[in-house]
């Protein structure tokens, strides 16, 4: 395996998937998305990723209808679907699913590689109705390490909180995927920039890393999503987009997994060594 933050290591190649599931079409939603993921693959990109649920769907509205989409993870059929392509294609796939643990779901997350399932993440912030059908995730904040670097996993509204990227950075992170279904905040003017591109930007910046954020396009049941995904650097500058607000777009970057270790901001100062972790409550 290589090492992290070695310099050696040969740049990679991300892409985000941005498109429109439909809601339900697991099968429909399954053979979009891989077209996708394997034309990013065609162009080289070796870590591709995917939006929040995007295999069901977002706006479920009831607890059945949930229950009757989501999958064990990794022993269902999506997983082993993403799994086969990731296979195939030698690359590394970060994808939304809905999951089913014995009588529990969760809004949950995959990361599978050439050599077979990697691990799990589940969304431990829910927004809004989520929680009238997922648990609170309960994995915590894994940082997976993989043939290309060390990997973690948030989704959507997780985002929103800085102890999120904090907690992955001091565990290792090089960079973070982001699968999301980002909709308009409160208040929101017309024609803003959605509100997650500037959080997830802080947040590269604070912590060091690369995220890389894959949203949904459409309107499902009423709900209008933002789009916009985007790639950022370490030093919090966009690599990659923002992608359309409205259209299915494929987003790419060639980064260096290396620079995320490069946290000094000048002779000074380091964003993560200048912490007062003793004035910290």
């Amino acid at each position: 395996m290589i090492q992290a933050n070695d310099p050696a290591r040969p740049p990679l190649r991300v892409s985000c998937i941005q498109f429109e599931p439909e809601f339900g079409a697991v099968a429909k939603n399954l053979a979009r998305a891989s077209d996708l993921v394997r034309a990013a693959a065609r162009e080289g990109s070796r870590l591709v990723v995917l939006p929040e649920l995007a295999s069901t769907g977002y706006v479920f509205e009831t607890p059945e209808e949930a229950a009757a989409l989501a999958e064990p993870v990794p022993d269902g059929p999506t997983t082993r679907a993403w799994g086969d392509l990731a296979a195939e294609l030698g690359i590394h796939i970060v994808a939304g699913i809905a999951e089913q643990a014995g009588d529990a779901l969760y809004n949950a997350a995959l990361i599978t590689g050439p050599d077979g399932f990697i691990g799990t993440y589940r969304k431990a912030h829910l927004w809004y109705r989520e929680n009238l059908f997922f648990r609170k995730g309960d994995l915590g904040f894994p940082v997976f390490d993989t043939a290309l670097g060390r990997i973690g996993i948030a989704i959507c509204y997780d985002g929103w909180f800085p102890e999120t990227f904090r907690r992955l950075a001091l565990a290792g992170a090089e960079i973070v995927c982001i699968p999301t279904n980002w909709v308009p905040m409160p208040d929101q003017p017309a024609g803003e920039a959605a509100m997650a591109n500037t959080l997830h930007r802080a947040a590269a910046h604070s912590n060091g890393i690369f995220i890389a954020c894959a949203d949904r396009v459409g309107v499902e049941r009423g709900q209008p999503f933002e789009g916009q995904s985007l790639i950022i650097g370490p030093k919090g500058w966009t690599l990659a987009g923002p992608a359309s607000r409205e259209a299915p777009e494929t987003i790419s970057a060639v980064i260096d997994l290396a620079e995320a270790g490069a946290k000094d901001l000048n002779e000074f100062n380091s964003v993560l060594g200048d912490r007062r972790t003793d004035l910290y409550a």
